[in-house]
C-alpha cells in the first residue's frame, strides 16, 4: 500500500444523502479514491473507509452531523486499489426549506504533518482499544486525552 498526497491548496469535495450514499464527488475526489465517478455515484461513503481509522472517530462524526453541526476531523480514506491518504475533514449538514437535516457536504483539506504525527500514534491506540474492547474502551482514551487537554474533542482537533 502506498500512501498518496495532494497540494496544499486543493480540495476534495464530495456531497451525500443523510444515509452517506455519495450524491457528488469532484475530480479531485474521484482521482484520489481511484473510482470513476459511475461507480462511486450512490455507493456508500464508507466504500473508502479505511480499516486503520477508529470506529469512534466515526461515531462521534455522524453523532455531530446527524445533530445538525458541522465537525471537524482527521480521517485516513482507501483507495479503490488498497492505497490510502489522509485528510482534515470538514463535514456540514444540508439543510431543507423547513430545516430538517437533508444531507451532508465534505470538504477536505491536505492535513499538516504537525497535526499528522499526533494523530496518527493516537489514532492506532483507539483501533487497537477497539479491537480488544470496541468503541467503548477507544471512548475512554479519547475521554481521559480530553480530560488531560481540559476542552471538547473539536477544540482539540482545531488545536493541531
Amino acid at each position: 500500500m502506498q500512501e498518496l498526497t495532494f497540494g496544499d491548496h486543493e480540495i476534495i469535495v464530495s456531497k451525500t444523502d443523510t444515509h452517506g450514499k455519495i450524491m457528488y464527488g469532484n475530480e479531485l475526489f474521484l482521482r484520489l479514491s481511484g473510482y470513476e465517478e459511475h461507480e462511486i455515484i450512490g455507493a456508500p461513503h464508507n466504500i473508502i473507509r479505511h480499516p486503520d481509522m477508529p470506529k469512534f472517530i466515526f461515531k462521534y462524526l455522524w453523532d455531530t452531523i446527524k445533530a445538525g453541526r458541522e465537525v471537524n476531523a482527521y480521517v485516513i480514506n482507501k483507495t479503490k486499489n488498497g492505497d490510502y491518504y489522509w485528510v482534515y475533514a470538514n463535514v456540514t449538514p444540508s439543510f431543507d426549506k423547513s430545516g430538517t437535516v437533508a444531507g451532508y457536504y465534505s470538504v477536505r483539506r491536505k492535513p499538516s504533518q504537525k497535526a499528522l504525527a499526533q494523530v496518527k500514534p493516537l489514532y492506532q491506540r483507539l483501533v487497537n482499544a477497539e479491537r480488544s474492547g470496541g468503541i467503548v474502551q477507544s471512548q475512554k482514551i479519547v475521554d481521559e486525552l480530553l480530560k488531560n487537554y481540559g476542552g471538547r474533542y473539536d477544540q482539540f482537533i482545531l488545536s493541531l
